[in-house]
């Protein structure tokens, strides 16, 4: 199994960036697929999560109303649309699948760094 994100950078507060996540070696529509970060000295923390079909959202209360997570079951692809962003939001930000809804996802990728400054 392989998560590959990408769409990390570097951008200013207020800006708005788009994460990708590419699945493969997986039945990607069989995997609720979620969003977590990293800030430097601080634990890995929950973003959003997707259902399997992409009907069902959830989000930290720090990513509701800024950020949407979506998939494309057909892409083997989930998204995570990041807008007004704070410096605060910089992080690692970690691409994750569970076949069940869990703090400890069975796959992660290595990551894509978010980086906003003020």
């Amino acid at each position: 199994v392989r998560l590959v994100e990408s769409g990390g950078g570097l951008v200013q507060a207020g800006d708005s960036l788009r994460l990708s996540c590419e699945a493969s070696g997986l039945t990607f529509s069989r995997y609720q697929m979620a969003w977590f970060r990293q800030s430097p000295g601080k634990e890995r923390e929950f973003v959003a999560l997707i259902s399997l079909s992409g009907d069902s959202t959830w989000y930290s209360d720090s990513a509701k109303g800024r950020f949407t997570i979506s998939r494309d079951n057909a892409k083997n692809a989930v998204y995570l649309q990041m807008n007004s962003l704070k410096p605060e939001d910089t992080a690692v930000y970690f691409c994750a699948a569970s076949v069940v809804i869990t703090p400890n996802p069975d796959y992660w990728g290595q990551g894509t760094q978010v980086t906003v400054s003020s």
